[in-house]
């Protein structure tokens, strides 16, 4: 099998601009969410994109813009790219994709007509718009698609770039996923569904967890033909094992409360890497504070991992930036990468009061070093699973 590595990575979070920003605040216990929110406020388009670029992009896309120039740049393309354009594709995941300009020039149309709407509203609101603006800017001619599957987006549009390179479609992608939903209709449907936190606190797997709190951001990856990647002396950051993708087939919002779903996706992921449950040393959870999500979580783990569940760390990135829906798998990848890297896992902040059988490791309070046995390699999970009943599961393994 075709070995597909990670070899850049950039991101603008909740917690700041950059990947390393990220991982070291989450892994210093920093929370970025204010308000009850995890808006990336250290974010101003201008600061890295031209007038013109930032006026002709929707925010989830300039967000995606700016997180795919720290990757390439992290990837060693600052001088043009290593192999031929058309060799190199561009797969981005969303779940909204352009809503606020959706409801911008919506808005627009009700107090002036038709005439006052933008002529670039419809290339901006797409769900493809991000895919089509890291092309163009970066010159990628090869694969160019969006992903679109709720919060499982940014980890379908990685399994969609390792799947490409295994199959010979492209020598490297640069995926990820993007989203910028914190709008006022966003807002109030999240609201009407009761899925929103009243606290305005993400606390993953705790006993007082009341829903999830929204953010926004990007991240993005740069993935390569192994031996193309080694060939060019690139700097490996981490491998992309495996990919699992299934659906739970019960409900528009609910996850299912057997687990059968996202558990069958955790065990395929592992099956695609050619590792067992056993070689599993680290879960970063979709953990999204919500009484049921967390539940079904923990069972499928337990189905999916048998006893060595109970022996895993498992922490979820959302108890600092918040639920970053179509981003958040992209995101959450990286914070993996990073965590497998340094051999340290950040906590999963507000977790203090136990809910009954969640009773895993959900690494609480601090960071904890990450102790391997001899021999034992660096092995974590991604899981994202989304609205609909996406499931979609990483296994990245760091070198």
């Amino acid at each position: 099998m075709v070995e597909v590595v990670v070899t850049g990575i950039g991101a603008v979070t909740p917690l700041g601009i950059g990947a390393s920003t990220l991982y070291e605040r989450w892994a210093a216990g920093v929370c970025g969410i204010e308000d009850g929110e995890g808006r990336c406020r250290e974010f101003t388009a201008t600061d890295h994109l031209s007038v013109k670029d930032a006026r002709r992009a929707d925010r989830f896309t300039q967000l995606a813009l700016v997180a795919s120039i720290e990757a390439l740049a992290s990837a060693g393309w600052e001088e043009g790219l290593p192999y031929e354009a058309t060799q190199i594709g561009s797969i981005l995941g969303t779940g909204i994709g352009g809503i606020g300009t959706i409801e911008a020039n919506d808005l627009l149309l009700f107090d002036g007509g038709p005439k006052h709407v933008s002529p670039l509203a419809v290339p901006l609101m797409m769900g493809n718009a991000a895919a089509a603006a890291l092309s163009m800017r970066h010159g990628l001619k090869g694969p160019c698609f969006g992903t679109v599957s709720a919060c499982s987006s940014g980890a379908d549009a990685i399994g969609m770039a390792i799947r490409a390179i295994r199959y010979g479609d492209a020598v490297a992608v640069v995926t990820g996923g993007a989203e910028a939903a914190l709008t006022p209709l966003s807002r109030a449907a999240f609201g009407a569904l009761d899925a929103l936190s009243t606290s305005g606190i993400s606390r993953p797997f705790d006993a007082r967890r009341d829903g999830f709190v929204m953010g926004e951001g990007a991240g993005v990856l740069v993935l390569e033909n192994g031996e193309a990647a080694r060939a060019r002396g690139a700097r490996i950051l981490a491998v992309a094992r495996g990919y699992g993708a299934t659906a739970d087939a019960h409900h528009v919002t609910a996850p299912a409360p057997s687990g059968e779903g996202a558990a069958a996706a955790i065990e395929r992921a592992l099956q695609d890497a050619g590792a067992a449950p056993a070689d599993v040393v680290y879960v970063n959870a979709h953990g999204t504070s919500t009484q049921l999500n967390d539940r079904a979580e923990t069972v499928a783990l337990k189905i999916a991992l048998g006893e060595h569940a109970a022996k895993v760390p498992i922490s979820s990135t959302k108890s600092a930036i918040g639920h970053l829906l179509g981003a958040a798998g992209a995101v959450e990848a990286i914070a993996t990468i990073l965590a497998l890297r340094d051999r340290l896992i950040p906590p999963t902040l507000g977790w203090a009061e136990r809910d009954g059988d969640l009773d895993l490791d959900y690494v609480p309070d601090r960071a904890r070093a990450l102790e391997l046995s001899d021999g034992q390699r660096p092995l974590a999970i991604s899981n994202s699973f989304g609205f609909g009943g996406h499931n979609a599961v990483l296994c990245l393994e760091a070198t």
